[in-house]
């Protein structure tokens, strides 16, 4: 164990393992770097799928000019080997390669040597090899299910059925239906344990509904504060010297796509709000239908206003 921590430490020290800082700012926890697409040097499937799509398609096209740029070179040491191309001319060779690798062939243009065709035969392997590895990249990227869920900027506390209730809402942004819906609360917050240590526990959050058959619209999510409710007792003070954190995470089906789609959110201390409202969002019309104000979901109101 000790020679295996020796090892670490000299890794950690030359970079291989590099620190990992961890910002704390309003209540809420940054992992500095988490996310960034630069990062992932060492793990180039990765990369090209989490790099912008600005840089995919420039990164795409550097890598074909360079490719053949090299085999125009290759085409261009071995001299008059091009058949119908002006002798010396690179940019004859050049646009040879390009008309091999993406198997165009117009017929101008075709080797006459032995030495041409291995390179060309070289060539068109890495073709066939290069669209099959950048096609599925693309589908790849494309195919990849993501869920348009927004969530309030807020939670509240509010008594719900003569007991305290922690609530907050969602919705789905598209117009379609995540199936079989799933919602998970966790609570973290730093603790001292008996024998002195400091730890970042996580506490489940049961919920009243944690899933639902057809997440369409809007989802009212709570939690009730009982004894058995790792927030009882606690107080807004109290959430903030223990840097609490709220994850919430909600997972199902997209009809659409047929796939598993998921979101997630934080909410950091100075994020819930005792004894605040939700401002009802749920309206009626004159003949008895229903509609949804989206424009109110974020919109809170301290309970002694509300009459």
């Amino acid at each position: 164990m000790k020679l295996r921590l020796t090892k670490l430490s000299q890794k950690q020290k030359q970079g291989l393992i590099p620190r990992i800082h961890i910002k704390i700012q309003n209540g809420l926890f940054e992992i500095m770097g988490m996310g960034a697409w630069y990062s992932y040097w060492r793990d180039p499937y990765h990369l090209l799928l989490t790099i912008p799509w600005a840089g995919f398609v420039i990164l795409i096209c550097g890598f074909y000019v360079t490719i053949n740029t090299l085999f125009a070179l290759a085409y261009w040491v071995g001299g008059d080997c091009i058949a119908n191309a002006q002798p010396g001319s690179f940019l004859d060779v050049f646009f040879f390669s390009v008309q091999t690798l993406a198997s165009i062939g117009y017929g101008a243009m075709y080797p006459q040597t032995t030495y041409a065709n291995i390179i060309v035969t070289i060539e068109a392997m890495v073709g066939l090899m290069g669209i099959a590895v950048m096609t599925g990249l693309a589908f790849a990227r494309f195919s990849r299910p993501t869920a348009r869920v927004m969530f309030s900027r807020v939670v509240v506390i509010i008594p719900h059925e003569g007991v305290a209730t922690l609530m907050f809402r969602t919705a789905n942004q598209r117009r379609n239906m995540i199936l079989e819906a799933q919602m998970k609360v966790y609570l973290m917050r730093d603790e001292v344990t008996a024998e002195g240590e400091f730890m970042r526990r996580i506490y489940d959050l049961r919920l009243l509904r944690h899933q639902t058959p057809s997440f369409s619209l809007t989802w009212s999510v709570m939690h009730v504060i009982d004894e058995f409710s790792p927030l009882y007792g606690m107080t807004s003070e109290s959430l903030t010297q223990t840097n609490a954190l709220l994850i919430v995470s909600v997972s199902g089906i997209d009809e659409t796509v047929a796939q598993v789609v998921h979101a997630r959110h934080t909410y950091g201390a100075n994020e819930i709000l005792w004894n605040n409202r939700f401002v009802d969002i749920i309206h009626h019309t004159a003949d008895g239908h229903r509609y949804i104000d989206y424009k109110h979901f974020h919109d809170i109101q301290p309970l002694d206003e509300v009459g």
